[in-house]
C-alpha cells in the first residue's frame, strides 16, 4: 500500500493557500529557514559571481553578521572586495557623495 502524497493543488483546494505559487513560496521560505547552509552557499556564489553584490548584502543573504561573513570568506579563501577598484572609481564616488551632501544641506 502506497502512502498518499499531498500536492500543492490539494492545499489550494482545501482553502489553505490562494495559489500553488503561494504554496511554493512558503515551502521555499521554510527550506531556507531549515537549511542555513543553503543560504550561505547562495551568498558565497553570488559574492563570487556578482561584482555588484556587496559584502553586507552577502551577509544578509547568508543570515550572518558582516564580521562573520568576512571570516567565512577568509576561511574559504574568497578575496574581499572592499572599497573602490581604482583611483578613478574612488574619485567618482567621492564626487557623488559631495553632490549628495550639498543637495541634502539645501
Amino acid at each position: 500500500m502506497s502512502i498518499p502524497t499531498i500536492r500543492p493543488q490539494d492545499l489550494v483546494e482545501a482553502g489553505l493557500f490562494g495559489s500553488e505559487n503561494e504554496v511554493s513560496q512558503e515551502a521555499f521560505r521554510h527550506l531556507l529557514l531549515d537549511r542555513p547552509d543553503l543560504r550561505l552557499s547562495v551568498a558565497l556564489h553570488r559574492y563570487r559571481t556578482d561584482e555588484e553584490l556587496s559584502l553586507a548584502q552577502a551577509a544578509s543573504i547568508a543570515g550572518v553578521s558582516f564580521e562573520r561573513m568576512k571570516e567565512i570568506l577568509a576561511q574559504r579563501q574568497i578575496p574581499l572586495r572592499l572599497g573602490s577598484a581604482s583611483l578613478e572609481e574612488a574619485k567618482t564616488e567621492v564626487e557623488a557623495l559631495e553632490t549628495w551632501l550639498r543637495a541634502d544641506s539645501d
